[in-house]
């Protein structure tokens, strides 16, 4: 299961030598980085491996039964509904411990499932041949869905690698009555359907993408754990309540919205309380966002629509003021600089429009007639003068 740029040899890539582990995402998604592969452990190996399916769409836990190692990368068959499905070991060790405790799985659990053996040729031919089925099988059963007017929408069909049996993931509002749904289904694709309901961030995650950064989407990539996302998150760290840009490519706001929440809550907490209103001689300041980075106050006044920044204790002394039934003059803003930088404090000058092109043309037109100056020899008077003086 290599790269599309590289060669593979026994379901592993033979041209960057990652074993499966590529950290571009192009031979498995949802990576993770054993970080204790090269540490001695006291403790016995763990008898459990991590196994992902359709290039990091899914994963599992599953009991190394037999009496071979595996490493990361290597190609088996577990044990499946009615047969036998092949996956690819992602992660091994005391590294699978550390991800059976987060998920909340026991070592010694007996519904565990079973490593079977190494994949076989066979098993890899298998496994390819029924790969190949699943795009026509996710159109046909869209096509199917739509006649039977079921509000639901096919993301994703996986079909385990002995042909037996089909996962069909779908997307739906409210509950779904599938029955006769699967009757087709199983009549159609001579197959053992199984129906599993996903959200829109999982489908995002199957799919993949650019997000607006630029990067691959954090959930097809590393994030499983999805959190609750409001608008919340966005007033606090002062962002303009844009559906458009606070959206992903899910459709519901974007997980990063959380990812620096925490940081601008700690700083918030340094923020005065009460302070949403200060009264003032010209009237009733409003605050309108709290700059964390500067810790400035920023507020406009009813008779203007400037914004007057104010330091916090500023803004404590105001609202003591107001307290006291003391009202102050004027809010007492502070200047910002403009942050342009004069050149002579930048260190260099700007040589731009110094060099004319018609300087350029000449150079290149001495060049073409062979004009070359010898090297080492000076081209004028002055540094002619200045050799000799350093020859005294």
């Amino acid at each position: 299961m290599g790269c599309d740029n590289c060669s593979s040899a026994n379901g592993k890539p033979a041209g960057c030598k990652s074993n499966g582990g590529c950290s571009t995402g192009g031979c498995n998604r949802m990576n993770v980085y054993d970080w204790l592969s090269n540490l001695p452990m006291a403790s016995e190996d763990c008898k459990v491996v991590e196994v992902t399916f359709n290039n990091g769409s899914r994963k599992d836990f599953y009991r190394n039964a037999t009496t071979q190692p595996f490493e990361k990368g290597d190609m088996v068959s577990i044990e499946g509904i009615s047969g036998f499905d092949v996956g690819s070991i992602s992660l091994t060790g005391e590294a699978v411990r550390l991800q059976m405790k987060k998920k909340g799985i026991e070592e010694d659990d007996p519904g565990m499932k079973k490593v079977l053996r190494r994949a076989s040729e066979r098993d890899l031919q298998t496994l390819e041949q029924h790969k190949k089925r699943e795009p026509d099988v996710l159109i046909r059963s869209r096509a199917i869905a739509k006649q039977l007017n079921l509000d639901l929408k096919m993301s994703e069909v996986e079909i385990q690698a002995d042909g037996r049996k089909a996962t069909f993931f779908y997307i739906a509002d409210d509950r779904v009555d599938f029955r006769e749904l699967i009757k087709l289904y199983a009549g159609e694709f001579k197959l053992k359907v199984e129906m599993k309901q996903i959200g829109a961030r999982q489908e995002a995650a199957k799919v993949g993408g650019i997000g607006s950064c630029g990067r691959e989407l954090c959930c097809a990539t590393w994030l499983s754990d999805f959190k609750s996302v409001n608008t919340t998150a966005a007033r606090y760290q002062n962002l303009s309540i844009n559906q458009t840009k606070l959206s992903g490519q899910c459709g519901r706001l974007k997980c990063c919205l959380n990812y620096e929440l925490d940081t601008y809550l700690d700083a918030l907490q340094n923020f005065p309380e009460n302070t949403d209103t200060l009264q003032v001689a010209k009237g009733n300041a409003l605050l309108i966002k709290k700059d964390i980075f500067k810790n400035l106050m920023w507020y406009v006044l009813p008779d203007s629509n400037k914004q007057y920044p104010i330091t916090i204790e500023r803004a404590k002394k105001i609202r003591q003021l107001n307290l006291q039934g003391t009202i102050p003059e004027g809010l007492e803003p502070v200047e910002l600089s403009s942050g342009k930088v004069k050149e002579e404090e930048k260190g260099y000058v700007d040589l731009v429009g110094q060099i004319s092109l018609k300087t350029l043309e000449k150079a290149a037109r001495r060049k073409k007639h062979g004009h070359h100056e010898r090297p080492g020899r000076p081209h004028n008077q002055q540094q002619n003068k200045d050799r000799k003086e350093g020859r005294k």
